[in-house]
């Protein structure tokens, strides 16, 4: 092929790739290659037609031939650059830039403007392949020939900008010369820029510096940046806060620097770095606080400034805050971890281990001594800085490893003898050894090397300090270093407590030590021992409120657990100044910090016992006692309290171990003679007469015993007058009391006393106690003794001239005591009832004493009551009256007013005069009261033509009248001796009990007494009743001895003996004529036995084999209610057959019917005919002194108010409970009988009034009543109980949650009540009303077995209907659950076990209901309820309303009309109204 062909070819191609006709092309190629294998043109055309047909190894492998046939030729080059960019084969990427080098060549002196693009291009290949060098170098070149061609400032400004921007992202993997060429774009680009100052400008200075900043070797280029950016844009603070941040971190903050901050400062107030170098000069300056201020407040802001946390640890360090310096070192060593450690971090490293090394050392404790050993161990080539060694040799020494801490000091003096640090290291372990004079010596050694330390000078301080007893008297030495070191170093809290201690020990300067003191611990809050003493001085110097101001910051500050000293402190600050409940909380928080602290209980016990926690001060006194059974005082404190308590017999017990280990302890002694003295008071109000003597006499014994110490106390003789005058009641033929010489003026010996030298020497001693010390108390115990002295006297007869003298002296010093306190009522009463007695007999002064004593005390009973008598000796019967009725209206519990009444009735022949003495005698014993009784009972057995009257009856049979008077009066003879007819009344009654051999007695103690009497019609009489008993003694035996027994065992709770007893007695006695004593027995073994079905059929078949008896009939209704609850309706028959065969026995058992009626569900609203509360309120009406009537009252009309709630009518009987309440206490006010079952009832009717209150919602009422009861006796379980169940009412009732606090001190309640089946029904109620079901169910649970262990039979059903109740609940909320379910089965089934429970029975109706509403067995179980009879109305009700819903949902309308005409026949509004309702549906 010719030349012209190839050409033609060639052409052919060209128009063929033109025309993209590239496989046409590609033949016309291969034409032209076979004639000519090197052409140029063809190799060029194949390599852009295959690349546009996408064969881009055929076009590569064109292009490179061609490029190898001519390599200076452009299209071949053109062509290969043009396929790498379109291709993404690696090969293709690695041969591109030696492509754009080849066109760069060729362009060059071609082509300036494609050469510049073709640079741009393989600058983006170096950038995307990371070749930083490449990318400055080529961009260079650009930049150079831009200039060389006259490009204008704009441009090239743009070209040096867009060279930063290329390399500023990745400066860490740049090497120097592309970091220089960086830098050098940005000079060249700020130089170029058209606007300056301008925003572009200003942005760009920011990344120079930002780009300056990480390079660490062109610190002085970051410098000059920093200033020009200053300079052109004063008003930025980046520049500044740079440059700051350079001086900081460079450690070469000059006075320049400074002014630098101070300046970023002005800018922005909150900037880290101005802060932080603020606080580096500050810490330059010796400003510690400035300092740690500043550094703080910037690190707040930049907390990743390592140098700033270094030197915040350093300023920390200065101040002795040594574990804030650790912290700020741990963060500085978190930074430069963080960072990585290089050769200035590596440094910068070491410096902050070391100074947390010294800071740890500074906190002395093994711990902290040890992390110190470690911290150094980090620190490089440790072991060749003297530095590090000593600090690792303080280490060692604050650990107690002297040996390590001595080798390296040695090694230290050997290597660095002229090393102050070493000699002081050395002084120091000599100082720990005790070897004072070679620590001395060293310590002189260091301050010779640096006397500028304050370590070294209050070190030596403190070996003078210590050292030898001469340098102890004189503390000159110690004082001088003392202050130089404070001098030194102002913050070293130490050095200003020992001062404190110099001043306070040695030269007595208080105030002067008080301020070192405070100075220590405000440079050190955590010096106990400054803090301490600051405050002890403070309350010394009666500087209180600084004291307290100290205290209250500490306790502020102070963790749980810590600052013992200082919460012991305000604690008793607060219990001085009677803040008590403050002091109860500061000392608990003491004891918290030291439980094991004697003191610390001590204290707390002051301050229960200060506010009235008697209770909780005894347990602080006994604990206090057990950490120390040395402690007398804490010993005696719990004696004390249990004689405030009553508890005589245990405060002995503890005042006897004080007088074992210290018999001079005059307090003990002296309670021992008080505690005796009050048991001789109780025996005496008991009418024990004989055990009264024996405790008096102990009581003076210990009493002298006192004296003997202490003869100068007033309040001793005072008692020994008062134990002296304490017998006056008693007989003088039991009056003899051995009286230790000592007290009588003797050396020794005992002498015997009879009741008018008791009484005598009482006088004396109140005398004694009157010189002493003159109080108006002991002038009126003085006339009071004079005045016993008298009626001693007057008793036995002796001279009228010493009776009239000793009235004389009474009446002297009883105006004495008035006259010295005329306000006090006690004593215008004493002076009226001397000086109306007959050997005075001035009734005109009493009767103004009496009502001078009214008038100063309005509610006054005994002086009504003595006023009344007054009136009735001089025969004004009627204002006698008044005045006791004024009396009872004010005390109804006060004997004597009653007693007064009675003997007016018995005056004026009034009907009432044996129910009146009666009525005495069941309030209390009292001599007159018994006396009174007794004649009217047997003047009215004597009188044999009225045994059949209802009157004898009552006053006789009814009231149990023969052993009631038989009681009283043998009380009576105990006391009073001298008095025949005494003896022959009780003889009487005696005989009428078949007591023979007490009558017996008795008959012949009368005729004693009469033989010298003239009345011989009299002795008579007595003989003949002598005689008559002792002939029927001989006749009968009795069986006394056996009943006795019997009882006995009953009240020992010994089951056998008694049933032994019973089984002996029923052989001797007929069956019909103690059918109910026997009963009465036999019942009460079988309740100690816990047989209690037993006990009711005991009764029952009491009752069938002696119908005709009311007395059994009560039994049988008594032990239903009681034991057998389940059977009630048979109880309240019984109670009202009882009432109907005798109206005066069947009194009480009307209580017993109305309980009954209770117990079975008896009320106004379900039954007319035989409701409880109109059996009540008849009871209450026949017997208005019993509290149990009055309690049954309440029952009754809060279960009416309860039955008019559940049948939506307004209950009638809201505000009865507080008037109820105190008629059961007014009942049973001071009848010492049946203490416990009185306490029991009084509590119940406090538990049924509060309920009521709750329930009525009067909460404040209730809420009011249960404090005043606590106010008593805040040791009351159940009343506390009360008052917690009143204030959750109030939080529930307002829909809140109850916080944790609440329910853990509603838990806390409860269990100290865990006996209490109630009290565990309302934690479950609570615990429901939050919705915790599952805690709910287990209090319910536990009300169950509470209930079972105590054999409650109706606690058990209610426990099982609540649970059932409670899982009901949840089944109607549809939580699927099998376990609620069968719950409410269960408890249902096992309730229906116990009895026939119609709950029980609609509970399973609904439970049925929600599982399927529509089955046929929802209907069976409804229609049970509603139809069949024995279902209380409000339960049918509900029913019927559950049946009409579905019956409604199966549309059976038949059933429907049938139901709707049961609720018309029964008045049923509400299913009424539901089926209209559902109907219009």
């Amino acid at each position: 092929m010719s030349s012209k062909e190839v050409k033609t070819a060639l052409k052919s191609a060209r128009d063929a790739i033109r025309n993209k006709e590239y496989k046409e092309a590609l033949k016309h190629c291969k034409t032209v290659l076979k004639q000519e294998k090197n052409n140029y043109n063809a190799w060029v055309f194949i390599g852009v037609a295959a690349a546009e047909l996408e064969q881009p190894d055929q076009a590569q492998g064109a292009y490179k031939k061609a490029a190898e046939l001519e390599p200076d030729q452009l299209l071949a080059w053109q062509g290969l650059a043009s396929l790498y960019e379109k291709s993404s084969h690696i090969n293709a990427k690695d041969d591109l830039p030696g492509v754009y080098q080849k066109l760069l060549d060729l362009y060059e002196s071609v082509d300036k403007q494609k050469w510049c693009d073709v640079c741009k291009k393989l600058v983006d290949l170096y950038y995307q392949e990371k070749k930083h060098v490449e990318v400055a170098r080529t961009w260079h070149k650009l930049i150079k020939t831009r200039q060389e061609e006259g490009a204008d400032n704009k441009e090239l400004h743009q070209l040096w900008k867009k060279l930063t921007q290329l390399l500023a992202e990745s400066t860490e993997d740049q090497n120097n010369e592309t970091q220089q060429l960086l830098l050098t774009a940005f000079e060249n680009a700020l130089s170029l820029s058209d606007k300056i100052p301008g925003e572009d400008h200003q942005v760009l200075y920011r990344h120079f510096i930002q780009c300056l900043s990480k390079f660490p070797h062109e610190m002085a280029r970051l410098k000059k940046a920093c200033e020009g950016m200053i300079n052109t844009y004063p008003t930025v603070q980046y520049p500044l806060e740079v440059l700051c941040l350079h001086l900081i971190e460079s450690g070469s903050l000059t006075d320049e620097g400074y002014q630098y901050c101070c300046r970023l400062v002005e800018m922005d107030s909150k900037n880290g770095a101005a802060l932080i170098g603020l606080g580096i000069k500050a810490l330059q300056d010796k400003k510690y606080e400035d300092a740690v201020r500043s550094l703080t407040e910037g690190l707040n802001e930049s907390p990743l400034c390592t140098t700033g946390w270094y030197h915040l640890a350093e300023a920390q360090v200065k101040m002795h805050r040594s574990k804030d310096a650790v912290l700020s070192c741990n963060q500085a060593l978190k930074n430069v971890d963080n960072l990585g450690v290089s050769g200035g971090s590596l440094h910068q490293k070491n410096l902050c281990l070391r100074l947390k090394a010294e800071a740890l050392i500074k906190l002395s404790d093994c711990e902290s001594s040890e992390e110190a050993i470690r911290t150094l161990d980090q620190v490089s080539d440790a072991n060749n800085i003297p530095g590090i060694l000593v600090l690792k040799s303080l280490a060692y020494l604050n650990k107690g490893s002297l040996a390590e801490a001595s080798k390296i000091m040695e090694d230290l003096l050997s290597s660095y003898p002229d090393l102050a640090e070493a000699h002081a290291l050395e002084a120091l372990i000599h100082f720990t050894k005790k070897d004072y004079l070679q620590a001395e010596k060293c310590f002189q050694r260091a301050l010779e090397k640096d006397a500028e330390v304050a370590e070294y000078h209050y070190q030596l301080g403190l070996t003078y300090w210590f050292m030898g007893e001469e340098m102890r008297k004189d503390k000159t030495k110690a004082l001088t270093h003392f202050l130089k070191a404070a001098r030194l170093d102002t913050y070293m809290g130490k050095v200003f407590c020992y001062l404190g201690h110099y001043y306070r020990d040695v030269v007595g300067d208080k105030n002067r030590a008080r301020g070192c003191y405070r100075k220590a611990f405000e440079l050190d809050d955590t010096d106990a021992e400054s803090g301490a003493a600051a405050v002890d001085l403070s309350v010394e110097l009666e500087e209180m409120e600084t004291a307290l101001a100290i205290l209250t910051t500490v306790t502020q500050k102070a963790s749980a657990g810590t600052a013992k000293w200082a919460w012991l402190r305000r604690g008793l600050y607060y219990l001085k100044a009677g803040q008590h409940s403050q002091a109860v909380a500061d000392l608990q928080a003491a004891l918290r910090a030291d439980p094991k602290d004697f003191n610390c209980w001590e204290s707390l016990g002051e301050a229960y016992l200060s506010r009235g926690g008697y209770t909780t001060a005894l347990k602080s006194f006994t604990k206090a006692s057990e950490l120390n059974p040395e402690s007398t005082y804490s010993v005696f404190k719990v004696a004390a309290i249990q004689q405030i308590l009553g508890k005589y017999k245990e405060a002995v017990a503890q005042y006897q171990l004080i007088i074992k280990k210290k018999e001079d302890y005059v307090p003990a002694l002296k309670g021992l003679g008080e505690c005796h003295l009050m048991m001789a008071k109780a025996a005496l109000v008991d009418y024990l007469d004989g055990k009264a003597v024996d405790y008096v006499e102990r009581a003076l014994e210990y009493f002298t015993w006192a004296l003997q110490h202490r003869a100068d106390v007033s309040c001793l003789w005072k008692l020994v007058g008062d134990a002296c005058t304490s017998l006056y009641a008693v007989s003088p033929s039991k009056v003899n009391v051995n009286v230790l010489g000592v007290l009588l003026g003797q050396k020794e010996g005992k002498q015997v006393l009879k009741k008018n030298e008791l009484l005598h020497l009482g006088g004396r001693c109140y005398g004694r106690a009157l010189k002493l010390m003159s109080t108006s108390n002991t002038w009126c115990d003085l006339g009071i003794n004079y005045y016993r002295q008298a009626q001693h006297l007057a008793e036995t007869g002796s001279s009228t001239s010493d009776l009239k003298e000793l009235l004389e002296k009474s009446l002297h010093c009883l105006k004495k005591a008035v006259r010295l306190d005329s306000n006090n009522h006690l004593y215008w009463n004493a002076l009226g009832v001397v000086s109306c007695y007959s050997g005075i007999g001035n009734y005109a002064l009493a009767q103004h004493c009496f009502i001078k004593s009214i008038q100063s005390e309005q509610i006054n009973a005994v002086a009504w009551t003595n006023l009344g008598v007054l009136y009735l000796a001089n025969e004004n019967i009627e204002q006698a009256h008044e005045a006791f009725k004024m009396a009872q209206s004010l005390d109804p519990s006060y004997l004597m007013c009653w007693i007064g009444q009675a003997l007016i009735a018995e005056t004026i022949g009034s009907y009432d005069t044996m129910d009146l003495f009666r009525h005495t005698t069941e309030l209390n014993m009292h001599t007159e009261g018994a006396i009174g009784y007794a004649y009217w009972v047997c003047t009215t057995l004597q009188d044999k033509s009225n045994r059949e009257t209802e009157l004898y009856r009552y006053n006789i049979v009814q009231m149990n009248a023969i052993p009631a008077a038989q009681v009283v009066l043998s009380k009576y003879i105990e006391r009073i001796q001298n008095y025949a007819p005494a003896f022959t009344m009780l003889g009487y009654l005696n005989e009428h009990l078949q007591l023979k051999k007490k009558a017996a007695d008795a008959y012949q103690r009368a005729i004693l007494l009469l033989r010298t009497e003239e009345d011989q019609d009299t002795y008579n009489v007595t003989v003949r009743n002598y005689g008559r008993l002792l002939c029927s003694i001989l006749k009968e035996p009795t069986t006394e001895s056996l009943q006795t027994l019997c009882a006995l065992g009953l009240a020992m709770q010994d089951a056998t003996l008694s049933k032994a007893a019973l089984n002996e007695l029923l052989k001797r006695i007929k069956e019909k004529d103690s059918a109910f004593q026997r009963c009465l027995l036999t019942s009460a073994i079988y309740a100690l036995q816990g047989r209690s079905v037993a006990v009711q059929r005991q009764a029952s078949k009491a009752v069938h084999s002696n119908p005709a008896d009311p007395a059994l009939w009560s039994l049988l209704s008594r032990v239903v209610a009681q034991y057998t609850q389940r059977n009630a309706k048979g109880g309240a028959v019984a109670g009202n057959v009882a009432h109907i065969l005798d109206s005066n026995h069947g009194k009480k058992a009307l209580l017993y019917t109305a309980v009954n009626q209770l117990a079975m569900g008896s009320s106004s609203a379900e039954d007319e005919k035989n409701i409880a509360l109109k059996t009540i309120q008849k009871a209450a009406l026949l017997s208005p002194g019993d509290p149990a009537v009055w309690a049954g009252l309440m029952a009754a009309c809060h279960a009416d108010d309860k039955l008019a709630l559940v049948n939506n009518t307004q209950p009638k009987r809201m505000d009865l409970y507080l008037a109820l309440l105190s008629a059961v206490s007014a009942s049973i006010k001071d009848k010492k009988f049946l203490e416990n079952y009185n306490q029991s009832l009084e509590k119940w009717s406090l538990s049924q009034a509060v309920t009521g209150l709750i329930d009525t919602g009067r909460l404040s009422e209730a809420e009011a009543l249960c404090t005043k009861k606590l106010k008593s006796n805040p040791d009351q379980p159940a009343v506390i109980l009360l008052l917690r169940q009143v204030q959750c009412k109030r939080l529930l009732q307002s829909r809140k949650p109850l916080p944790d606090a609440v329910l853990e001190e509603v838990q806390k309640t409860v269990m100290s009540n865990s006996t209490s089946v109630p009290a565990w029904q309302w934690l479950a109620h609570i615990y429901q009303s939050q919705g915790m079901m599952g805690a709910a169910e287990m209090c319910y649970r536990k009300s169950l077995q509470v209930a079972s262990q105590q054999g409650s039979w109706s606690g058990k059903l209610s426990s099982l209907l609540r649970l059932a109740l409670l899982a009901l609940e949840v089944c109607m909320a549809n939580i699927s659950n099998n376990h609620w379910p069968s719950l409410v089965q269960e408890a249902t089934t096992e309730a229906l076990k116990l009895c026939f429970c119609p709950l029980a029975v609609f509970l399973q109706a609904l439970l049925q209901f929600n599982r399927k509403m529509g089955a046929r067995e929802t209907r069976r179980l409804l229609e049970r309820v509603v139809y069949q009879p024995g279902y209380p109305k409000s339960i049918v009700s509900t029913a019927r309303w559950y049946l009409l819903r579905h019956l409604h949902a199966k549309n059976d309308y038949e059933l429907i009309d049938v139901l709707v005409n049961n609720a018309k026949t029964h008045g049923d509004t509400r299913a009424l109204e539901l089926n209209q309702k559902l109907s219009s549906e």
